[in-house]
């Protein structure tokens, strides 16, 4: 048996021996879990996962490499990989490199050899809490000092927000969106130019005056990591724009615009985050295979008397999935309807949000 390298501490005191892939470093953030069977490449580049360590909890990581035109950001900010095997010789004819090559340019820890299983049991029972990746010769109190010593983050939009405005432009368009970037993933811009929009991306601190100078049919509010009352500059956009113009948010964004209209959010004890979450659509009754990652959610009691209304919810926990105010000509959901990866239930949401803006014509 090869000597492990590498180990994992959580917060409660336990740890786990594994061996090291990825950055050689040594890393502290959040622990959180993933239950897709496939998609670790999104996973790894989604801007969501900032600042955390994710357990995959299908076994087999790695096999089908990575390849150029999957990423979701450019720039991935994950905080680290845990996975019960890694496999570092991929079998795919789309591969470019190798997970364990992407995570070392990108300076992210990984770990194989660990029992994913009990950690996720640990997470569901416990909650998110932090963990630490190091090097097998560091003591267990050694590392749970380092642990208690780290301030937690905070403000990771404005880590991964673009710093100036870029464009992604489709021939004949016929629709003239701006997207807020708090993190947003490119199959989201695929999404929009597909429906023959113009997408203008802009940083999340952009002034309203500047948004409108771009004269948009519709505003798009993006995913994005952490705590939704951490950007009150985009939570201002929308209560400056409501009703203005069609506006359309996923994920933080349905956050941001609930927290506008008077709402509130709180932290859920260990998140959503896989390909298989099972949402109602209320005005249709039908079901819906979503693709989730958030760890914050809103306040079912908060939305009374804002104006918004509930449209979707989550049938394994009851809570709030989508919003709506028909009046301001404005919707969210906190699930991801561009499915990247994950199912394809929900794509008729951006038809939604095009309609809205041929109304608005």
């Amino acid at each position: 048996m090869i000597p492990y390298n590498k180990k994992i501490v959580l917060e409660n005191g336990n740890e786990f021996f594994g061996y090291g892939f990825g950055a050689d470093i040594e890393a502290i953030n959040e622990i959180v879990f993933n239950t897709s069977m496939v998609g670790y490449q999104e996973i790894m580049s989604d801007p969501s996962y900032t600042d955390q360590m994710v357990v995959m909890t299908y076994p087999l990581i790695g096999n089908y490499g990575i390849t150029d035109e999957d990423y979701e950001t450019k720039f991935p900010t994950l905080g680290g990989l845990i996975v019960r095997e890694y496999n570092d010789v991929p079998s795919n004819f789309r591969y470019t490199k190798t997970l364990s090559e992407v995570l070392e340019e990108h300076n992210i820890p990984g770990i194989s050899g660990v029992d994913t299983r009990q950690i996720t049991r640990i997470i569901r029972s416990e909650g998110s809490q932090r963990v630490i990746i190091t090097d097998i010769s560091v003591s267990k109190e050694e590392a749970l000092k380092r642990i208690a010593e780290q301030p937690i983050t905070r403000n990771q939009v404005a880590r991964v927000s673009c710093k100036k405005r870029w464009f992604s432009r489709t021939p004949n368009h016929k629709y003239d969106v701006v997207a807020i970037d708090c993190g947003i993933k490119y199959n989201i811009i695929r999404s929009l130019n597909n429906r023959n929009c113009n997408v203008t991306v802009v940083p999340y601190n952009t002034s309203i005056e500047d948004i409108l100078a771009f004269q948009p049919d519709g505003i798009f509010l993006s995913n994005g990591p952490g705590d939704p009352t951490d950007v009150p500059q985009v939570i201002e956009i929308v209560k400056q724009l409501h009703g203005k113009l069609p506006i359309f948010g996923i994920c933080l964004g349905h956050q941001i615009i609930s927290l506008a209209y008077g709402a509130k959010t709180y932290k859920l004890k260990f998140g959503h985050r896989g390909g298989n979450h099972p949402v109602k659509n209320l005005e249709t009754g039908k079901l819906e295979i979503t693709s989730q990652n958030h760890s914050y959610a809103v306040d079912a009691k908060s939305l009374e008397g804002t104006g918004l209304t509930t449209t979707h919810i989550n049938l394994l926990d009851n809570t709030i999935e989508g919003v709506e105010s028909v009046k301001d000509r404005i919707f969210s959901v906190q699930y991801h309807p561009e499915s990247a990866p994950g199912p394809q239930d929900s794509a008729y949401l951006f038809d939604k949000f095009i309609n809205l803006m041929k109304n608005k014509r």
